[in-house]
């Protein structure tokens, strides 16, 4: 029998042991000495720490002796209920998958990397005469050759610029690109070659793509020199007008080199990645080097506990997260030498199957790109201290106005948009005291018939969020369970609110009507409360504009979400419900007849010209729209 849930964590001193100690003692006998990973699980089945280890029974043997370990892990032992195991065929692959479990699971007591962001990456199609440059963010398809990673759309924007003005580039889609008769705009001001009308030719435009290919693998010095031999001809031959091209095109390649860049001449790919820690946070700059450029940096928060964590700790444990979901550089400049260095050398090189150094440069330039990023992560981390600490004031504030017991540690917020009971959409969007939560947003698809009543999608959009919840959690004990619920809408809206509410037992969720005034104001808006008449605040107060921010995010959430799903509604085709049929064949079904219409009214014969349709798909296309 395990020891009562509730019973009080003991000093490091005492000989009572810890709750859940037994668990751990009870699995010792039966766990592997190869290695692996760890799990130890809470009551509910939530991963509370997730631990890598040489010899899995040895480490976890280790959290039997609770008068050693730091607080934090003497709380994990206490309320851990269940332990798993996962074996490994090295240290190395535990590391990798460590960090992969933490960045899925999220577990309480690990260092969390909390970044759900995908990355954007540069991409040049091969399957097309004349190949395009886009940026491109997900799964890779074949057919292309992508370049990254980079830290924001901004930087693969500007690169992308850069390859229009230096290699005249095209970037249209190929449905635009098959439709041109004309040069488009890009063309007129000399950031397109118009390949799309036969401007350029096949090999003269396959040499600017080899070109481009070599400026974003860091060959721009040889690029640079073939350029200006290029314009000298050029100039000799008095083709003055292709000269001053070609000198435009070299000055752009000058200007990129110069700006926008930490000076690293000798580095070919590699990422920066410094940590500064304060006020028991931290935050982690990591900038993006490939081909020698700056692939721009981005910031990341750290979550861990505030005690009992060394700097060393926190970027061992973040590399092993940030690289899970990213291919490593040959080279990883760091500000700190992180905890199992080696380990995680090893690890990545395997990740990489090729050598991954990782480096804490001590001077030259290497130390100032270091020192640089450093800078930029105690700047970012200031900023959100800051942030963290007006964001404190309003919630103290909220709570006050609302007579909450406490400041609320997360705020739901719920609308609901359509047309005429069209495309109809709920929306949830959730805040607390790190600001917005997005990856708590949900959105929920309103059944048809519910369409046009407000009042019937509110009930809808509830029951389903709250009735979900109390099925994954009927106790109450997790994170995810709002202290303050605001509806967008007046009385009526939280009429409804409240009895779903009160069929679903959760009467003690405080809940908010949050209604524009009769002019729809912005800055007049009415509160209403069950038991207190409507009020408004005074139209300076920060805790209204506040509130007007959250209610304005749910809105544009879920204006947003009605606004995707009525421009999927409208670009769907009959042609999506033929078997076989996916967008590539669709592509060229359109393309080929002009219209769905088109393709209905095809004979078998016609259906097998079309490119890329065979024979067999053909008859399926057929048979679909003339069943027998």
């Amino acid at each position: 029998m395990l020891p009562d849930p509730d019973a009080s964590l003991p000093e490091p001193g005492d000989a009572a042991p810890v709750n859940g100690l037994a668990v751990i003692e009870a699995a010792l006998p039966n766990l592997p000495l190869s290695p692996g990973v760890y799990r130890m699980l809470d009551a509910r089945g939530d991963a509370l720490y997730v631990g890598k280890a040489r010899a899995i029974r040895k480490r976890v043997t280790s959290y039997t002796q609770t008068a050693r370990l730091p607080e934090r892990l003497r709380r994990m032992v206490f309320e851990t209920r269940r332990l798993e195991v996962i074996t490994t065929a090295s240290e190395a692959e535990a590391l990798l998958l460590e960090a992969n479990l933490i960045k899925k699971l999220r577990p309480r007591y690990n260092i969390v990397l909390r970044d759900d962001k995908s990355y954007p990456w540069l991409m040049i199609s091969e399957d097309h005469p004349y190949p395009q440059v886009a940026k491109h963010r997900g799964e890779r398809r074949k057919g292309a050759t992508y370049f990254g990673p980079f830290a924001s759309v901004w930087a693969v924007n500007q690169t992308i610029t850069a390859l229009q003005r230096v290699f005249l580039l095209r970037t249209c889609r190929d449905t635009v690109f098959d439709s041109r008769d004309r040069p488009c705009l890009l063309y007129q001001i000399k950031r397109c070659s118009a390949p799309c009308v036969e401007r350029i030719s096949k090999d003269d435009y396959a040499d600017l793509v080899s070109q481009a290919r070599q400026f974003l693998s860091g060959e721009t010095p040889s690029i640079q020199k073939e350029l200006a031999r290029e314009m000298e001809q050029a100039a000799e031959a008095l083709e003055f007008e292709r000269a001053a091209s070609l000198r435009d095109r070299i000055r752009g390649l000058t200007y990129l080199q110069g700006s926008s860049r930490i000076n690293m001449d000798d580095v070919g790919d590699a990422d920066v990645v410094a940590l500064h820690m304060a006020a028991g946070q931290s935050c982690v700059q990591v900038f993006f080097f490939r081909g020698g450029r700056n692939n721009g940096n981005r910031p990341y928060f750290l979550s861990h506990s505030k005690s009992d964590i060394t700097p060393e700790a926190v970027l061992g444990s973040f590399l092993g997260q940030l690289y899970e979901d990213l291919p490593p550089p040959p080279l990883v400049l760091l500000s700190h030498d992180p905890d199992d260095a080696a380990l995680i050398g090893e690890a990545l090189s395997f990740k990489a199957e090729r050598r991954v150094e990782l480096h804490r440069p001590q001077r030259g330039d290497k130390r100032a790109a270091v020192e640089h990023a450093q800078t930029n992560a105690r700047e970012a981390l200031e900023r959100k201290l800051a942030e963290s600490t007006a964001q404190t004031a309003l919630l103290e504030g909220v709570g006050r106005l609302f007579d909450l017991p406490e400041p609320p540690a997360r705020i739901e917020v719920y609308d609901n948009s359509h047309i005429m009971g069209s495309n109809a959409y709920g929306a949830m969007i959730a805040a607390g005291p790190a600001g917005f939560l997005k990856s708590a947003y949900r959105k929920f698809a309103i059944r048809e018939a519910k369409g046009g009543d407000d009042f019937g999608m509110m009930r809808e959009v509830l029951e389903r969020r709250f009735g979900r919840a109390l099925k994954e959690d009927p106790g109450r004990d997790g994170e995810t369970w709002p202290d303050l619920v605001l509806i967008d809408g007046g009385q009526g809206q939280l009429n409804i609110a409240r009895e779903v509410m009160a069929e679903l037992g959760l009467e003690d969720i405080p809940l908010v009507g949050v209604a524009k005034g009769v002019d729809r104001d912005a800055g007049r808006e009415w509160f209403h409360i069950a038991g207190r008449e409507a009020f408004q605040l005074p139209p300076r107060d920060p805790v209204l504009y506040y509130l007007q921010r959250l209610r304005d995010e749910a809105h544009r959430f879920a204006s947003a979400t009605h606004r995707a799903g009525r421009s999927k509604a409208l670009t769907k085709s009959e042609l999506d419900d033929v078997p076989g049929v996916g967008a590539a064949v669709k592509r060229r079904l359109l393309n080929h007849f002009g219209s769905a219409r088109g393709v209905r009214q095809a004979g078998i014969d016609d259906l097998t010209n079309c490119p890329g349709v065979g024979a067999g798909l053909a008859r399926r296309i057929h048979e679909h729209f003339h069943p027998i």
